[in-house]
């Protein structure tokens, strides 16, 4: 008898006890993260994630990551962009300028969170690299001095390269624009010729090896770029084919055979990107927050594809490498 009364007791009065329960047991929504990335790559989304722990948030417990994936291709990039902010994420972030401007045109009010080879302020990212303004910030590894650096280093390797292939993406043009300018002014410095060859597919990348092949080009310098990177066994598999000596912005490329590369790291670029993810979730503004220049660089040279093309690495370059792929 009691237990019957007591369930109807709780029944009757269900809408005066229950409700302060459930309403105690309410959390908040927890924020979701749209990130944008040329391919699918777990590791890239990793390193965003161990920025997002340093600032007290966890993928899963107390924020979510919406990923999404271009396919290698520029030209999805406004149609993921406008999922995004239809979904209403708290925060866009991305490690590819064309997305990052895609978000940019698509939203003044999403914050985004970005990380770039390009100049922010040339492409129109931010206002400037101290006070950004607007809604998006992140960090750029733009830098004559990069270029310069790349080209010293593969002058280093192969000393009698005079004639050098500069390869750009025509769809990035910003980037395309800045690379051949600062390949130019350096090369003039260490006395090579610049050769300037472009491609945005497979197949233009296949003809521009031969082309370099048929003109007996000496070396290659493959511009940062985020679809080269898709292609980066495409790349090392020409450049041994045809032995030539190629330098890459990226140790991705290194690791996939490539000769050498020299470039900031990804991976903590990636982790920065996501610290200032997690700092705007807990307020602050992007136009607040000034664009950061990356900490760590790293020169990575494939011993293994270097003897494949015949190529003895001076003593100096391994002594100064931060890792050498044997």
């Amino acid at each position: 008898m009691f237990d019957m009364r007591r369930r109807e007791f709780i029944t009757v009065l269900g809408g005066a006890t229950a409700w302060p329960l459930m309403a105690r047991a309410q959390q908040p929504a927890m924020p979701v993260i749209g990130f944008i990335d040329i391919d699918e790559r777990p590791n890239r989304v990793a390193d965003f994630n161990r920025g997002l722990v340093e600032t007290g948030y966890v993928s899963g417990q107390n924020a979510a990551i919406e990923f999404r994936s271009a396919g290698g291709r520029y030209d999805r990039f406004p149609q993921l962009v406008a999922e995004l902010v239809h979904r209403n994420v708290a925060v866009i972030a991305t490690p590819f300028t064309p997305a990052a401007l895609a978000a940019k045109a698509t939203t003044t009010t999403t914050p985004i969170v970005f990380s770039t080879a390009a100049d922010p302020v040339r492409v129109g990212l931010v206002a400037s690299l101290a006070r950004p303004g607007g809604n998006a910030t992140g960090i750029s590894f733009f830098s004559a001095e990069l270029v310069a650096k790349r080209l010293g280093l593969l002058h280093e390797l192969v000393p009698a390269a005079a004639r050098i292939a500069v390869l750009v993406n025509p769809a990035d043009v910003t980037r395309a624009e800045s690379t051949v300018r600062d390949a130019e002014a350096a090369a003039r410095v260490i006395g090579l010729e610049i050769h300037l060859l472009e491609a945005s597919t497979g197949g233009d990348i296949d003809a521009a090896f031969a082309s370099i092949a048929r003109d007996r080009t000496d070396a290659l310098f493959v511009t940062a770029d985020g679809f080269f990177n898709t292609r980066r066994v495409q790349f090392a598999t020409l450049a041994a084919r045809h032995a030539i000596p190629a330098t890459y912005a990226v140790r991705d490329y290194a690791e996939a055979g490539g000769l050498m590369s020299y470039g900031a790291s990804l991976s903590d670029a990636l982790r920065q990107t996501g610290v200032y993810a997690g700092r705007i979730l807990k307020g602050e503004k992007p136009a607040d927050l000034p664009v950061l220049q990356p900490t760590k660089f790293e020169f990575v040279i494939n011993l293994q594809t270097a003897k494949a093309i015949g190529l003895t690495v001076p003593d100096k370059l391994l002594v100064a490498a931060d890792e050498v792929i044997e």
